[in-house]
Parts: C-alpha cells; structure tokens; sequence
C-alpha cells in the first residue's frame, strides 16, 4: 500500500513538473482612435450616436411646416434675383456694368471686352468672391 501511494505521488510529481505551455496576451483595441481596425469607425460612431442622449437646448427645429415654407420661398425667391441678374449681364439688352445689393451681399457687376467680371461681395465681412466669365464672341 504504501508502495503504490509512493508512486502515485512520484506520478504526480513527474506530471506537476512539466512545463506549462501558454502564449502572450496581446490587447487588441477596437477602436480605430488608439489602433485599431479602421473599418470599425462607422460602426462605433453609430453606436456613439445612438447612445447619445443631449440635446442642443439652442438649436432651431429645422422641420416644422413654418421653417420649410421660409426655406421654399427663400429659395424661389433667390432663384428669380439669379434670373433676372443673369438677364441683365447676358440678355438681349445686356448692360455695361451694375450693382444688385441684397440681403447683406454686393452684386458687382462689369463687361470687358472679352469677358464679364461678377464680384460679389459679403457687406458684413467685406470677404469677396471674383469671378471671371469668358465671353463668346456671336458670328452672324
């Protein structure tokens, strides 16, 4: 008896010894910010998203009736001015040069011999736009 609790022991040593097999832990991250998979990005903002719960107590509801409307009808409004402006400069009566102020922008406008020369202007800001629009020459 006490020679076959020796070898269980001496079994049981023999097998404690062994090595242990294991590999490194390596960390992954999951996020694109510290290295991870660039395709997750979508993914996590969608999920950011979702989760986000603020509001911007001063932002303006951009979706009720009233707010479309006012956009609508600034936008045809806008479009009539750029018709009647592109009427004046390249109409059958097109004038030499002009200016169109409206809603806080400058309109200038002056015929070359070979093109037109438009300079709108932020009257706020005094930032301005030039652009130069070549001119074709009509052969009767």
């Amino acid at each position: 008896m006490i020679r076959s609790a020796a070898f269980v022991l001496a079994l049981a040593g023999l097998a404690s010894a062994s090595p242990a097999l294991s590999q490194d832990l390596v960390h992954e991250p999951i996020s694109p910010t510290f290295g991870g998979n660039p395709f997750n990005s979508n993914h996590i903002l969608g999920i950011a998203n979702a989760q986000n719960k603020n509001t911007d107590p001063n932002a303006v509801n951009r979706n009720d009736q009233s707010s479309i409307f006012a956009r609508q009808l600034e936008s045809r409004l806008l479009s009539a001015l750029s018709s009647q402006i592109v009427d004046a400069i390249f109409g059958e009566n097109p004038q030499e040069q002009g200016t169109i102020t409206f809603g806080g922008q400058t309109i200038e406008f002056f015929r070359g011999l070979d093109s037109v020369t438009l300079i709108i202007r932020n009257d706020e800001t005094g930032e301005e736009t030039r652009i130069e629009i070549p001119l074709f020459i009509e052969v009767n």
